[in-house]
């Protein structure tokens, strides 16, 4: 399995064995991708019997320039970890003549130069300053070159930690290299290809979200007659002083009473209503009457 980390968020790689990829991871790193490849140009490896870890980092300005194939060798951790001090780890290391030692730094307390000054001063051939903020992007360390030999670079947090807990309890090797052409050309292509996933899986949820109201209303619409059906009913002007005893003085719609010459319409069952009233209600809400629920189909009131 190979992890490679942009930024402060990781995404798995995988590979024979392996486990499965982290879709938030990668959606995260899509975020700050872009910028992250503007002011990176290299590489922090991490390599263990049985694992790898790779991480974006931003160069120092002051330090040496990485180029070719970098820089290999055993990471350890300073002493004081802020390294604003001479590093009291030199003594115990002395016996190491001719092995390449890269220092993990953390930020804060004082300059990024102070820092790789020290680490210079302690034999150290390069130092990876990891930032001691949880959601900052990285930055191009700056200082004055004077008198500076060795590569420094500046990795996040969660890679500084990380390198911190393998540095501790894994053996294995540690190197910086440039990001070439090849490898920032693989993250783009892995952000791409994430983008238009998440992208496509978003979209079919929002339409699939939407869809389903439409859906509920275009079942759940009640039938309704059409305008050429309502007009074949029979329909009369209302006169108070032929009101009979089977008819109604009120309209059950609107709850108002008749009046001389309004005009009302009669259903197959005999209720009456304000024309007007049932006109609408027969278009737009049923086929049945509003009073006994007889269906315009049906012959006989049920009332």
């Amino acid at each position: 399995m190979k992890i490679c980390c942009l930024g402060t968020r990781p995404f798995v790689i995988l590979s024979p064995g392996g486990g499965s990829p982290r879709l938030l991871h990668v959606l995260c790193c899509l975020l700050s991708v872009s910028s992250l490849l503007r002011s990176s140009s290299a590489l922090v490896h991490f390599w263990g019997s049985s694992f790898s870890f790779t991480f974006i980092d931003a160069p120092a300005r002051f330090a040496a320039p990485i180029d070719g194939s970098g820089i290999c060798g055993t990471l350890h951790v300073a002493d004081p970890v802020d390294a604003c001090s001479p590093l009291g780890n030199v003594t115990a290391m002395e016996g190491e003549a001719g092995h390449v030692r890269i220092s993990l730094i953390v930020r804060g307390a004082c300059s990024f130069e102070k820092k790789v000054r020290n680490a210079q001063d302690a034999g150290y051939k390069a130092s990876i300053v990891y930032d001691d903020r949880g959601k900052s992007n990285l930055i191009s360390m700056v200082g004055d070159p004077e008198g500076i030999s060795i590569h420094a670079v500046f990795v996040s947090r969660m890679a500084g930690e990380m390198l911190k807990t393998l540095a501790h309890t894994q053996g294995g090797q540690c190197c910086i290299s440039p990001l070439t052409e090849e490898a920032a050309g693989t993250v783009l292509v892995i952000s791409f290809v994430s983008l238009v996933v998440i992208v496509s899986v978003v979209a079919t949820f929002i339409f699939a979200r939407n869809c389903r109201p439409h859906r509920h209303r275009a079942h759940s619409h009640p039938p309704s007659i059409s305008r050429q059906e309502l007009e074949a009913l029979p329909h009369f002007t209302f006169k108070a002083a032929s009101l009979n005893k089977l008819m109604s003085e009120t309209c059950a719609i609107c709850l108002e009473d008749y009046r001389d010459g309004e005009t009302l319409r009669v259903l197959p069952c005999l209720h009456e209503f304000h024309s007007v009233c049932v006109d609408s209600w027969l278009l737009m809400w049923g086929t049945f009457c509003p009073v006994c629920k007889h269906e315009m189909s049906t012959e006989n009131c049920n009332a």
